[in-house]
């Protein structure tokens, strides 16, 4: 897939994207069939969207319809997360799917804050029984199990320069939206050209991009006003609350589906693995483990954090396809996430064999980058306003210390007990999972209460509100009084200290499981769609001004 497009001018880079009247929108569809016919996607999968939105209560009422779909960002965050460089973007702006590359992982879906990507796993046909001859003919396997999404038509675009055509002006190299679009309310262009259509709808209207507060630069611009009927700014009731509250709100963000349990899996094992090695390697510098034992227990450590990779190797589309997640360290965590483990594991099996200081000191600070690896990812997923909070990595890599800790706890309490190691030898540790219980219930409540400022949606907020009754008691508090209490009061009892921090240890670890499950598989919802200036339509208060004073058909009475 060439990174380059064809241009009339060499000395000119064109920046194409699209204006979107939605004054002019009238909700016919057409672009999205428009779409299905010249790109063959799939059953239930849709590039060009029209969201219906009905807004206000009786008699202040007002219905428009708001196109979207890939928005071609300036700053895209689906292309630096991809680990195979599937998702690119070219020098003219358009961001670029080589499903040939793709794995379909779906970073690139949830880094996503349009709910532009769309992941199909198998094939099905628009009847139930059976697969068309038209729909044989035209589906493309190479679509299947990797992410799909809008090009903006970039083969027309292409075609059209290469034939001398100007795009947006020419039907035959436009996008097939835009060129089907009954209203003239789709209008496409280059907006490095001041003479362009495109340019001269912006400077002339005032129009606004969906989201431009994340930074990413959408290059679909919506006008909201004409001459003749000024626009208007959202109303606080559009947006509060209750109305975000409903889930059949058009403009509400449902439960992202690209990382279900099987990747939640991958941050709880690998998390309770990593600070597990992390405190393995504290202990090896305390002497407190036999350095063949230690090395043992590092490759259980790297067996636990295996589990979890490969629970993430079941979620992708493309399995055959996984060695690609290799290519992208420059940009994406996922990538350096699987360098370091090659390094961790090296040191752990080298371990086996060399059990030296040198070697499990790798071993564990390969084991504390693996969790850094981790925390990034999620918060590098800018679609979900509850994973790209910036408390969530420190968040992870706090939960994953305690969580660590708490099964080393545990570990140390049966391996005093069967006399592997020394009784005493734990005690020292008992303090630092008691801070971390604490460090933990701090950070959780400080990001429980900036939730909404942070723009986490109220759904997510209820969910996490449901996951603070259980975690903050059981999860947090608990581990937090029963390590004080084994460091006053049973620190010259060597049974009731291991049993006291081996439970301690248990809860650490459900409560950090339980919140990342829920976080990652429940109170992950999409960022939704916005409207934060809108055309002044409708009736009652939300009436045209024109209509509001009165006409000559309609006096005001």
């Amino acid at each position: 897939m060439s990174e380059r497009a064809p241009c009339h001018d060499p000395a000119h880079t064109p920046r194409w994207g699209m204006v979107i009247d939605v004054n002019r929108c009238v909700g016919c569809q057409t672009c999205t069939i428009a779409c299905k016919h010249w790109n063959n996607t799939l059953p239930d999968v849709q590039w060009r969207r029209v969201i219906d939105i009905e807004e206000g209560e009786f008699p202040n009422v007002q219905r428009q319809f708001l196109v979207t779909g890939c928005q071609h960002c300036a700053e895209p965050p689906c292309v630096p997360v991809c680990p195979t460089g599937a998702t690119r973007q070219r020098v003219d702006g358009l961001v670029t799917m080589d499903y040939d590359v793709c794995i379909g992982c779906g970073y690139c879906a949830v880094a996503c804050p349009y709910q532009a990507r769309t992941i199909a796993h198998e094939i099905e046909g628009y009847y139930e029984d059976a697969i068309t001859r038209q729909e044989e003919r035209v589906f493309d396997l190479g679509r299947v199990g990797v992410a799909q999404k809008c090009t903006f038509c970039m083969d027309r675009v292409d075609d059209g320069l290469a034939q001398g055509l100007t795009p947006g002006v020419d039907a035959e190299a436009t996008p097939a939206c835009s060129a089907a679009c009954i209203a003239q309310a789709i209008s496409f262009g280059d907006f490095n050209d001041a003479a362009s259509n495109v340019s001269e709808m912006v400077r002339e209207s005032p129009a606004f991009q969906m989201h431009e507060e994340l930074g990413t630069d959408p290059q679909i611009k919506y006008l909201y006003t004409t001459s003749a009927v000024p626009g208007r700014e959202g109303e606080t009731r559009d947006d509060d609350d209750d109305r975000l509250s409903d889930p059949t709100n058009p403009l509400v963000g449902q439960v992202q589906t690209f990382w279900d349990w099987r990747a939640a899996m991958n941050w709880i094992f690998g998390g309770v693995s990593s600070g597990f090695l992390v405190s393995l390697w504290l202990a090896s510098l305390q002497g407190a483990i036999e350095p063949g034992l230690l090395a043992w227990l590092n490759f259980a450590g790297g067996a636990v954090m295996a589990v979890g990779l490969f629970f993430v190797f079941l979620k992708i589309g493309r399995k055959l396809r996984f060695w690609r997640a290799i290519s992208r360290p420059q940009t994406s965590w996922m990538t350096r996430e699987l360098y370091v483990v090659a390094l961790f594991g090296a040191a752990v099996l080298l371990g086996l064999v060399w059990p030296r200081p040198a070697v499990f000191a790798v071993a564990g600070l390969g084991a504390l980058a693996f969790l850094v690896c981790q925390a990034m990812i999620l918060w590098r997923a800018r679609g979900i306003p509850a994973w790209r909070h910036h408390l969530i990595p420190w968040l992870l890599v706090a939960s994953g210390l305690f969580e660590g800790m708490g099964l080393f706890m545990a570990v140390m309490a049966l391996l005093a007990a069967g006399g592997a190691v020394a009784g005493e030898a734990a005690r020292p540790f008992a303090a630092i999972a008691a801070v971390l219980a604490l460090a933990n219930l701090v950070l959780w409540r400080v990001y429980l209460r900036s939730a909404a400022e942070h723009g986490i949606a109220p759904l997510s907020r209820r969910v996490l509100q449901q996951v603070d009754h259980l975690l903050m008691p059981i999860g947090r508090v608990a581990p937090a009084v029963l390590f004080l209490f084994a460091i006053q009061f049973a620190a010259g009892n060597a049974a009731a200290f291991g049993a006291m921090t081996a439970l301690a240890g248990v809860l650490a670890i459900a409560g950090g499981a339980f919140w990342k499950f829920m976080v990652i598989t429940r109170a992950s919802h999409q960022q939704g769609f916005a409207m934060p200036r809108q055309p002044h339509r409708g009736s009652g208060t939300r009436a045209a001004p024109p209509r509001l004073e009165g006409t000559d058909m309609r006096p005001v009475a």
